[in-house]
C-alpha cells in the first residue's frame, strides 16, 4: 500500500500544496524558507493533529526537507518508510519508538531512521521537526504484529478510557 490515494485530483492538490517555490528563485540565489511563511497543510494519510510544509524538493517525486508541526499529544502510529529520515526536533519534546528502544526528543537533537524501519512518533509538547528524506514520501502503517494495515484502521480514533466516578 504506497501512498494509496485513488482520486488523482487530490494528488495534484496535494503536490501543489506540498511544494514551496523555491524553483522559482534564481540559480545563483541561495534558497530560503522562512517558517513563518510556509504553507502547512494536513494530509489525508497523517493524523489530523500534525501539518506539514515542504522546504525544498518534491516529497512526491523524491529528496526532500520537510517541517512538521504536531500539536501536543499527537501520534503518528506506528509505520514505516521507503526513505530514510534525518529527525531534527527544532522546539518542543517527542518521543520515538522503534523496536529497538525508545528516544526522548528535546530542541536540538537528531535521529536517523533507515528506511523500512517500523517506529512511532508521539508529540509531548508542540513539536516543530525538520524531517529530511532521501527519496519519495511514503507512509506503511503496521499493526501490533507487524502487519500492515490500512490509512483508515490506523488512523481511526481510539475510544477514551472511562473514567471513574467519584463515590
Amino acid at each position: 500500500m504506497r501512498f494509496a490515494l485513488a482520486d488523482l485530483s487530490l494528488l495534484v492538490l496535494l503536490a501543489s500544496a506540498l511544494i514551496m517555490p523555491l524553483a522559482a528563485q534564481g540559480p545563483d540565489q541561495m534558497p530560503y524558507a522562512a517558517m513563518a511563511s510556509s504553507k502547512f497543510v494536513t494530509l489525508p494519510v497523517l493524523p489530523s493533529c500534525m501539518t506539514i510544509s515542504a522546504q525544498r524538493g518534491d516529497p512526491m517525486k523524491g529528496a526532500a526537507v520537510l517541517l512538521l508541526k504536531f500539536k501536543s499529544g499527537c501520534v503518528v502510529p506506528w509505520h514505516w518508510h521507503t526513505a530514510n529520515e534525518n529527525l531534527m526536533m527544532v522546539s518542543g519534546n517527542g518521543k520515538s519508538e522503534m523496536s529497538g528502544g525508545a528516544h526522548t526528543m528535546a530542541i536540538g537533537d537528531y535521529l536517523y531512521l533507515a528506511g523500512r524501519q517500523v517506529h512511532q512518533f508521539t508529540c509531548i509538547s508542540s513539536c516543530v521537526v525538520f524531517d529530511v528524506i532521501d527519496g519519495a514520501f511514503d507512509i506503511h502503517y503496521v499493526d501490533k504484529d507487524g502487519n500492515e494495515i490500512p490509512v483508515e484502521q490506523a488512523l481511526k480514533p481510539t475510544a477514551k478510557p472511562a473514567t471513574a466516578k467519584k463515590p
